[in-house]
């Protein structure tokens, strides 16, 4: 395969974020939040128990230790994230929401910075205050005096709660470095989400949960095209690319969230979307691109002998 030809898979996997944004939009008061979470976990660990069961059960030995690790990556990314964002979509458009997500290669850094004791950098100071700004011009609507006035929006700070959540499991999956990487890392987050969100499913009103002519196509597309398809894509792409060429991609998922907003859903996108929008993303680009630490940390002197 050509490097060229290589670009395809970080690019159709947002392709498929961006959808799977949307189907967040369209599922806003027609199915509840756990019951869609639930009924993406319930399809996607069915899928691929087809080609991961196998390799995943002759591996239980390496597996087993982890299961608590697996247990909280799997609650952070496929339960908390996934729950807040389908909650946050009945008040925000898709927009924000596309925008929020894409902050999550800066919320990672920054929470790797605290957690790994990663010296941080200049862009990630520059580029986290750069996206501050253009966060509070996005949700004020272009007035950040409006914030006083009228505050949020509730759907845009659960958003910011959601991207920060997948930040920490960025940066707890990188600290931990399990020996279990792949598919069956996927697999056994997704069962132990499946677990917890059960309770919850059986919790939400009948009404909320039915699967019917509306629901079922959310459903498909959440559980099968955006949790196997699209991880199967992404990580194609970093294995051809490298993890920060395919961290640009992300940058697409605003703009291609929006068309997909204006077809879809009939959302306009004004000025400040734009303005906003691109100044959020230029800080994570900044982040990403200026990595000159902030200091140079100095080794300790070896202590002298007596």
């Amino acid at each position: 395969m050509t490097n060229r030809a290589a670009f395809l898979f970080p690019f159709f996997a947002i392709v498929l974020w961006a959808g799977n944004v949307i189907v967040s939009r369209l599922s806003a008061h027609t199915i509840g939040p756990e019951a869609i979470t639930f009924y993406r976990l319930l399809l996607a660990v069915g899928l691929m128990s087809l080609f991961v069961a196998p390799p995943a059960w002759r591996n239980r030995a390496v597996i087993w230790p982890h299961l608590g690790q697996f247990a909280i990556l799997g609650f952070l990314a496929m339960c908390l994230f996934q729950s807040l964002s389908y909650l946050a979509a009945e008040t925000t458009t898709a927009t924000n929401m596309a925008v929020f997500t894409a902050l999550t290669p800066l919320l990672t850094m920054l929470l790797s910075a605290v957690l790994l004791r990663e010296t941080p950098t200049f862009g990630l100071i520059s580029g986290g205050a750069l996206s501050l700004a253009g966060l509070v011009y996005l949700v004020s609507g272009g007035d950040p005096a409006a914030l006083l006035r009228n505050g949020v929006h509730p759907g845009d700070p659960l958003m910011f709660v959601a991207a920060l959540v997948y930040a920490l499991y960025g940066a707890l999956l990188k600290r931990w470095d399990l020996p279990v990487a792949g598919w069956q890392s996927t697999y056994m987050q997704a069962l132990c989400a499946l677990a917890v969100m059960f309770p919850a499913f059986l919790a939400t009103p009948a009404p909320m949960r039915a699967l019917n002519a509306e629901t079922l196509p959310l459903i498909a597309y959440a559980g099968g095209l955006a949790s196997i398809v699209l991880p199967f894509l992404w990580v194609r792409g970093v294995q051809i690319l490298g993890p920060n060429r395919c961290a640009i991609f992300m940058n697409l998922l605003p703009m291609l969230t929006a068309l997909g907003a204006i077809a879809l859903l009939g959302e306009p996108v004004r000025a400040f979307h734009v303005i906003g929008g691109g100044v959020a993303l230029a800080g994570v680009a900044c982040a990403a691109l200026f990595r000159r630490p902030l200091w140079i940390s100095v080794p300790a002197a070896p202590a002298l002998a007596d």
